[in-house]
């Protein structure tokens, strides 16, 4: 008798650890159920997202221009093309006074040298040279604000030449001395642009636009205005127009929900 009573407690005992075996297995089995579901959930919650270029542009004008212009004289003798070259230096310098542009705006570069040589050949038909004189140059340059005055200057500045001044002038170029101002002010402008865009599409789509999850600034471009200038992957720079037209974009990314 005693030997059946352990039998059957021993089948009980046996039925029991399986029931909760069986319960555990479930257990986990419904956990990781949960737990895949939920990381699926938010895989896919976090895919997500409307992606936009937000764009600002500005027209603006230059406010500095950067002029030069390079003279020269040619002597055999040294000391007379020094005080030649001085003495075309003296109506330079006149000449942008009476045009109105200041004496502190005014700059001239060291004086360049150069011996010059001719080649020639002999009956024979070999080759020499000989010494043909003294080439000295010298540039002057004018960094100023009055644009006007300046732009003026380049312009008549040939005039020289007439007093047989040998004389080669560039083209102004214009710069923006608040540039990093002007920098900020656009991507600002460009990031409220990129985050009404996604707002749109998000109403639209009937979604609600979430946080930003990601920004990438766009090359910062400058072009002048009305010129049909292509955009540089480096970035366009134009210092030849006057009046420029900055542009920027912003890419955004924001979650949807």
């Amino acid at each position: 008798m005693v030997y059946s009573l352990l039998r059957k407690h021993k089948k009980l005992v046996m039925k029991s650890s399986s029931i909760i075996v069986s319960v555990i297995v479930g257990v986990v089995v419904l956990l990781t159920a949960w737990i895949l579901g939920n990381a699926y959930r938010y895989k896919f919650k976090s895919t997500q997202t409307i992606t936009v270029n937000g764009n600002a542009k500005k027209d603006f004008e230059s406010d500095l221009v950067k002029w030069n212009a390079t003279f020269s004289r040619k002597n055999f003798e040294l000391s007379a093309a020094s005080a030649q070259l001085a003495t075309d230096r003296d109506l330079v310098r006149d000449f942008l006074v009476q045009q109105g542009i200041k004496v502190g705006e005014i700059r001239f570069e060291a004086v360049n040298i150069a011996k010059d040589f001719e080649y020639h050949t002999d009956g024979k038909g070999n080759g020499y040279n000989t010494f043909s004189g003294y080439t000295l140059s010298q540039t002057v340059s004018v960094e100023s604000k009055d644009l006007n005055k300046v732009d003026n200057a380049s312009r008549e500045i040939s005039t020289l030449i007439s007093k047989g001044i040998e004389l080669s002038s560039s083209t102004p170029n214009y710069y923006y001395s608040k540039l990093e101002d002007l920098k900020l002010e656009l991507i600002s402008q460009a990031s409220k642009n990129a985050h009404q865009r996604a707002d749109n599409i998000a109403k639209e789509s009937n979604a609600g636009l979430g946080s930003l999850v990601k920004a990438d600034l766009g090359i910062f471009q400058i072009t002048g205005q009305n010129d049909n200038e292509e955009y540089s992957s480096g970035g366009a720079f134009n210092t030849t127009s006057r009046k420029k037209t900055a542009n920027i974009t912003v890419k955004a990314s924001f979650l949807s929900n």
